[in-house]
């Protein structure tokens, strides 16, 4: 198996090697695990649009080590998206600038756009700077999952993804949990396509004014299909008081087969569901989100009932990623 420790200099200058060569990798970030592949050759960005499953005008983000190595990708750096690099690179924000003509044809999709973002997950950066020594500025990399379904935040997801043949960096446990925010800046007023840990307020803060909301014009980001992040049991998104009517009324034996329930409020005793609480704080729901979801699929539930994140704004990456889980299974 080819599951080697992060934090180990031989694996970062293997893997780095291996982006090098043009072939995959398991990429830990801050976020969730990358499929990585280098962003300057469109036949090793390709071989990540075969392993996913995923279209291959559904554009990648494009992983840097910093604002210089970002240059190369881009035709320019508006000055919104320079302000949000400043503010937050290394970190969970992505943003779409307009692409240099003939590079990363692959990793864009086609499009006349890039997204870029620089990890903070220090094993990520470690390979970003060995694989720069051996000319690779950039590697694309989306979430290490098959197309639409939940996102890796261990090692051991990409494993069970992919197999054993994929080598993975091991880098433990992903601190954030979700995808980063993504920032539209390429046309002239920034808009948010993506929400995540790092918020509208703090991104407008930054910016110096509001935010546009997404329209039909703007262009195609990673994470931003109606339906994404499913597992393979249905996921129902439910608001407190449709669950506490729902626990109410359920008989004593057990409540529909095959449900378990991420809930702040935990089931009546007298249910024999699976339950596993909600955190109160939206960045450790985060943090645990997509790993809850596999482990509820893996101990073979067939619903997942979740409970509504609050309307707070701090909410609204959690909510998307719920809210496109749930979309998946329509009645």
């Amino acid at each position: 198996m080819l599951l080697l420790p992060g934090n180990d200099p031989a694996a970062i200058q293997a893997a780095a090697q291996r982006l090098a060569d043009g072939e995959l990798l398991g990429l830990p970030t801050e976020t969730v695990y990358g499929l990585a592949a280098r962003a300057d050759r469109d036949d090793a960005v390709a071989k990540i649009f075969a392993a996913k499953g995923r279209p291959s005008d559904h554009p990648l983000i494009v992983h840097v080590l910093d604002a210089a190595a970002a240059q190369p990708f881009a035709d320019h750096l508006p000055e919104p998206a320079r302000r949000l690099m400043d503010a937050f690179w290394p970190g969970p924000l992505t943003v779409i600038v307009p692409r240099r003509p003939g590079v990363a044809q692959a990793a864009a999709g086609g499009h006349a756009t890039v997204a870029l973002r620089s990890p903070a997950h220090p094993v990520a950066r470690a390979v970003l700077a060995a694989a720069r020594e051996l000319g690779v500025d950039g590697v694309a990399a989306p979430s290490a999952n098959r197309f639409g379904r939940v996102s890796p935040t261990l090692a051991r997801h990409v494993v069970e993804e992919f197999g054993p043949e994929l080598m993975v960096l091991d880098g433990g446990a992903c601190e954030v949990g979700i995808e980063s925010s993504i920032v539209d800046c390429s046309r002239a007023q920034p808009a948010l396509l993506r929400p995540g840990l790092i918020g509208r307020a703090r991104i407008e803060a930054v910016l110096g004014g509001p935010l546009a909301e997404p329209d039909a014009a703007a262009p195609k980001a990673s994470g931003t299909l109606a339906a994404h992040y499913a597992p393979n049991a249905r996921v129902r998104l439910l608001d407190a008081d449709r669950l506490a009517l729902l626990f109410a009324t359920a008989t004593a034996g057990g409540g529909p087969e095959g449900v378990a329930v991420y809930s702040r409020a935990q089931p009546p005793a007298r249910l024999a569901w699976k339950w596993q609480a909600l955190p109160a704080d939206p960045a450790a729901a985060a943090h645990e989100l997509f790993a809850v979801l596999r482990a509820l699929d893996a101990a073979g539930a067939r619903e997942i009932w979740v409970e509504a994140p609050p309307r707070d704004p701090a909410w609204d990456g959690v909510r998307d990623r719920l809210s496109r889980a749930a979309a998946a299974f329509t009645d």
